[in-house]
């Protein structure tokens, strides 16, 4: 029986602790997971700068990083770190894209290490390449989301509204409380005719003596 190379992936499961890893940004400033220890982390691997659908998912994350409640944005691929800084200010994209570039020919050890470097099919073509994925780490450095081959549409959102639910913890649960009756026209008729009555004040009915007038001689 013929295994495939994805038969040998390992994605990193929830709650498990992210790989470390010591990467390149667009800048050449080295990055590392611990820098960002403490907060939650948005780590989303793309397969390659300025195509379409990268771009996209770039763009969309950049465009809502101020949204993110004190998350950092982390994008990753294969390119190198001059391809990297070209992408990031044709787009002014504003947060770090990692330069993981495979090593003497070999395959990129933090995109292996997280799972995404998987074989792929185009036009009956196959070859080895970034899967989109998409990972939100916790303050405490655990997996607590993982999105597996990401439709860009509408990625950026869902990804921040799962940092929202981490940094605020879950949505209280619905009171089980029931709404009180709404109360019928014979029932308020009821209520207001057992409610007591305020005392009116009475108008006085007597008249003031009205005085005569002289009339002139």
């Amino acid at each position: 029986m013929q295994t495939s190379p994805n038969d040998l992936v390992i994605l990193v499961n929830l709650g498990t602790p992210a790989p470390a890893f010591t990467l390149p940004d667009q800048s050449g400033t080295m990055r590392t997971l611990a820098e960002f220890s403490g907060a939650p982390l948005v780590l989303y691997f793309y397969p390659k700068d300025d195509t379409s659908a990268c771009t996209e998912e770039a763009c969309a994350f950049g465009e809502m990083l101020s949204k993110f409640a004190g998350a950092a944005v982390l994008g990753v691929s294969p390119d190198s770190v001059k391809s990297h800084a070209k992408f990031a200010l044709k787009y002014s994209l504003d947060f770090p894209l990692l330069a993981d570039v495979a090593p003497d020919g070999g395959v990129p050890q933090v995109c292996t290490a997280f799972g995404v470097w998987q074989e792929k099919s185009m036009y009956g073509k196959k070859y080895m390449g970034v899967v989109r994925t998409t990972y939100l780490i916790a303050a405490d450095g655990k997996v607590a989301r993982r999105w597996d081959k990401v439709k860009v549409a509408g990625h950026a959102e869902e990804v921040l509204s799962a940092v929202r639910e981490l940094v605020g913890g879950a949505a209280p649960a619905p009171s089980k409380r029931k709404p009180a009756a709404k109360k019928s026209g014979r029932a308020k008729a009821l209520a207001a005719k057992a409610a007591p009555k305020k005392p009116t004040q009475k108008k006085s009915t007597s008249k003031e003596p009205v005085a005569k007038k002289k009339t002139a001689r």
